[in-house]
C-alpha cells in the first residue's frame, strides 16, 4: 500500500488543476506545467485538494501511485512557490558571473565555462566576502529541470577530496582525505 500515494495534495487558492485523459495541467502565478499520468491511475480534483487513486492492486499500478502523487505535488509547489537549489563555489580564483541570462564559471580551467539555462530556469549569484564563498541559486518551476541544471553545474568541477576546492551543494559535507606523509 502506498502511503505517499494515499495522502491528498492541498491546493493553494491561486492554483488551478485540470485533468483530461490522464494528462494533468497545473496553472499558477509562476507559470504552467503539464504531466502525463499512467492509465492505471485516476486523478480527482476537489475544491481544495487533489487525490490520486489506483484501479487495481497489482505491482505496476502500486509503483506508479506514489510517483504520480509526488509529480503532481511538485508541480503544484512549483507553480505556486517555485523550486530552488543552492550551490557554493570554494577555491581561490574560482568565481561565477552573470552574463545576461547565462552563467560564466571560472573554475581553474584554461577557459571559462558558459552555462545556458533552459526555459523557465534562472540564476542568481550571491558573493560572500567573509567566507570567500560564492553562492549560485538555481530557480525555476520544474523541480526536475532545476535539479538537472544544478547537477550539471556541480559536474563542471566536483569538490576535490584533498583540498575541498570545487562546486558543491549548499550544506554538502566534503570529507577531506589525508595527503602524503613523510616517513621518519
Amino acid at each position: 500500500m502506498s502511503r505517499i500515494g494515499l495522502r491528498p495534495i492541498e491546493l493553494p487558492k491561486n492554483v488551478t488543476v485540470t485533468v483530461e485523459n490522464n494528462h494533468v495541467k497545473v496553472k499558477g502565478p509562476k507559470g504552467e506545467l503539464e504531466q502525463a499520468i499512467s492509465n492505471l491511475l485516476t486523478v480527482e480534483v476537489e475544491e481544495s485538494e487533489i487525490k490520486v487513486a489506483r484501479s487495481d492492486n497489482n505491482r505496476h499500478s502500486r509503483s506508479q501511485h506514489g510517483l504520480a502523487r509526488t509529480l503532481i505535488a511538485n508541480m503544484v509547489h512549483g507553480v505556486s512557490q517555485g523550486h530552488q537549489k543552492a550551490l557554493e563555489i570554494h577555491g581561490v580564483g574560482y568565481r561565477a558571473q552573470a552574463m545576461g541570462k547565462n552563467l560564466q564559471l571560472n573554475l581553474g580551467y584554461s577557459h571559462p565555462i558558459m552555462v545556458e539555462p533552459p526555459a523557465g530556469v534562472e540564476f542568481e549569484i550571491q558573493p560572500d566576502d567573509k567566507k570567500k564563498v560564492t553562492t549560485i541559486l538555481v530557480r525555476g518551476i520544474n523541480k526536475a529541470e532545476v535539479g538537472q541544471v544544478a547537477a550539471d553545474i556541480r559536474k563542471a568541477r566536483k569538490p576535490d577530496p584533498y583540498k575541498g576546492k570545487g562546486v558543491r551543494y549548499q550544506g554538502e559535507v566534503v570529507r577531506l582525505r589525508q595527503g602524503k606523509r613523510a616517513t621518519k
